[in-house]
């Protein structure tokens, strides 16, 4: 199964900045795409960012463009999304997922999912 670990503080004020990191246990994740999502209670769970396999194409919600970045770190067998100017609105439950296509963002089209991790933005 992929593990979804956080890398620092899961309270972070607003616009201060958080990494995430996926992690897979058994899987080599550079042969899958991964996704981020994230989900608040009473909503649906909804893509944030993706990243394909082979050529890394990455994909991100017009909500995080320019403020989230996906990364592939191979040797690492690590895919980590870097948060920046971070707004309350980004407080969310996180999930890593894995898909051996390329639906992602599609919650349905992920194959394995990581447990979520908590981010908190507030002052």
């Amino acid at each position: 199964r992929c593990s979804c670990r956080r890398l620092g503080g899961g309270l972070v004020q607003p616009g201060g900045s958080l990494r995430l990191s996926c992690t897979a246990s058994g899987f080599t994740l550079g042969y899958y795409a991964v996704g981020w999502f994230r989900q608040t209670p009473g909503k649906e769970r909804e893509g944030v960012s993706c990243i394909s396999k082979d050529d890394r194409d990455t994909w991100n919600a017009d909500s995080v463009k320019g403020r989230f970045t996906i990364l592939g770190d191979d040797a690492k067998n690590t895919v980590y999304l870097q948060m920046n100017s971070l707004k309350p609105e980004d407080t969310a439950v996180y999930y890593c997922a894995l898909e051996s296509g390329w639906s992602c963002p599609s919650v349905r089209g992920m194959d394995y999912w990581g447990k979520g991790t908590q981010v908190t933005v507030s002052s």
